[in-house]
């Protein structure tokens, strides 16, 4: 699985804290992870949460990622600014119960985590447990088991009302603000991990001649 962590500009000091969470837990269970910035508070490509969600449509809809592991002070924001992307199932996690739940129930492709909320001592440990609670088990399965059938039926039903709700991405990219879109992927590493990773198609195209 490729996973595709974006972290956003007010949280960015601990990007190193999460990105090493996330790879202690994700690289022996034979996960890629995709770090796509911020690195730091002091990058020249500065990420808001709606540019995480931004960020996010693109890479799932173009299978750049498979999974975004996302956030920012509360969570909140990127959590609602991934579910506005056609195809992003974003789940709210704040502990590994979150995290376990929202996989079995709801399997979707991408959280949202609260960095500066209860963010205190053991925060890595936390981080570590919520991670192993998403990629150590299979997803979907359903909690409590005996309701898996009909959750599963559930999730068929959201992504069909979400298919009709929302655009497709390519007609979202030539929409939106130009501006914040190209602000949106010009992390440092971006064109590396998207160009390699990217399913070709009219999304790469457009994001291609976006970058000149």
């Amino acid at each position: 699985m490729k996973v595709a962590l974006i972290i956003e500009n007010s949280q960015a000091a601990k990007a190193s804290i999460v990105h090493e969470a996330l790879t202690t837990v994700c690289e022996p269970l034979g996960h890629e992870v995709f770090h796509y910035g911020m690195y730091g508070p002091e990058d020249d490509a500065s990420l808001t949460y709606i540019m995480n969600g931004i960020l996010a449509g693109i890479l799932i809809n173009t299978k750049a990622a498979d999974f975004i592991v996302s956030g920012c002070g509360t969570g909140m924001g990127s959590m609602l600014a991934c579910n506005a992307m056609p195809n992003v199932v974003c789940g709210l996690v704040i502990d590994p119960t979150d995290a376990f739940l929202f996989g079995q129930i709801n399997d979707g492709n991408a959280i949202a985590m609260p960095y500066a909320k209860g963010f205190g001592w053991a925060a890595e440990l936390n981080l570590q447990d919520c991670y192993r609670k998403l990629f150590e088990v299979e997803r979907g399965v359903g909690y409590p088991k005996e309701r898996a059938a009909i959750m599963a039926k559930n999730r068929g039903i959201l992504n069909e009302v979400k298919a009709v709700a929302t655009q497709d991405m390519l007609t979202i990219l030539k929409n939106i603000d130009q501006d914040l879109l190209k602000s949106a992927i010009a992390g440092e590493k971006f064109d590396e991990y998207f160009f390699a990773n990217a399913e070709d198609g009219e999304i790469k195209d457009y994001i291609k001649s976006l970058k000149g």
